[in-house]
């Protein structure tokens, strides 16, 4: 396959990305001249230069922080651009590793809405005040199955992100889309239903996946049969909160959107505005299943 695309790019009298030789660009660096795809174009000061001439900062006569050029969604470009995502990825490993040893860890982490049920009064829960739960539920697993197949979500779906839209933007986008995904199970479930995993955080960087697929003009087919594939099993397959998956897409769906599509001169602005409207739904979402349950 990567050679047909190769013969339709020579064919088109378009040359194949330097680095990704099967996707024809008309687009060169600007410093050393060689092509480029949407995925590897930095926004410079004037036109686009390669992740290389970024990091090196060849070319010019100041220090490679001066004037430093910026991915499509306004990102710096880091050394190691899968470094929050090898971070978010221990942590989940480390507290998987924890519950392992001590599973009375669950009881005090779990999304729960009130526990215990009716007639007794509830003591903990997200309904009693601790909203921390909607955060901490987001990096707890207890099954191996589970655990393996989020995490290896979360390092295909998060190294391309995390290396388009910055590390700051990646990092909001994740954590967003999993508060999200744990408010909509907090509203819509049972409340003494307890509810844990990253997969909220992980439907959210599907949802921004293809938002960017779209942006750069890519094939979004395999990305969309992806998510297909993972619907069909969230709504197929007993004892999966379906609610954690609905609203970590949507969130990831709409943060995606701000941050590729903002125009650049007000790029910060409504990136920043996106997150914190989703945000700011969680919050309202949570204050009104919390008045129900009191």
């Amino acid at each position: 396959m990567d050679q047909a695309h190769g013969g339709q790019a020579e064919a088109s009298g378009l040359t194949g990305c330097y680095r990704h030789p099967d996707r024809e660009t008309g687009v060169r660096c600007t410093r050393c001249e060689r092509p480029i795809c949407p995925e590897c174009m930095v926004s410079a000061s004037v036109g686009f230069q390669c992740p290389e001439c970024v990091r090196n900062g060849s070319g010019t006569g100041h220090a490679p922080t001066a004037n430093q050029p910026r991915t499509i969604a306004g990102g710096t470009v880091a050394a190691d651009p899968r470094l929050v995502t090898k971070v978010l990825l221990g942590i989940n490993v480390l507290l998987f590793i924890a519950v392992q040893a001590r599973s009375s860890l669950v009881d005090s982490l779990v999304l729960v809405g009130e526990w215990p049920p009716a007639p007794f009064q509830a003591t903990e829960g997200v309904a009693t005040g601790e909203w921390y739960r909607l955060f901490t539920s987001m990096f707890l697993h207890q099954e191996i199955w589970h655990i393996l197949f989020n995490m290896l979500s979360l390092w295909w779906l998060g190294g391309p992100l995390e290396t388009v839209l910055g590390r700051a933007r990646y990092l909001a986008l994740y954590l967003i889309s999993g508060l999200a995904g744990s408010a909509l199970t907090y509203l819509l479930a049972s409340p003494y239903q307890g509810t844990l995993g990253a997969s909220g955080a992980i439907f959210g960087l599907f949802g921004a996946t293809a938002i960017l697929m779209r942006r750069l003009r890519q094939d979004m087919r395999p990305i969309i049969a992806l998510l297909v594939i993972n619907l069909i099993f969230t709504f197929g397959w007993s004892g999966i909160a379906w609610q954690a998956h609905v609203g970590g897409l949507v969130a990831g769906v709409v943060i995606g959107a701000g941050m590729v599509y903002a125009p650049r001169e007000k790029r910060t602005l409504i990136q920043y505005g996106t997150c914190a409207l989703v945000l700011a739904a969680v919050v309202i979402v949570t204050l009104l299943r919390t008045s129900q349950l009191t």
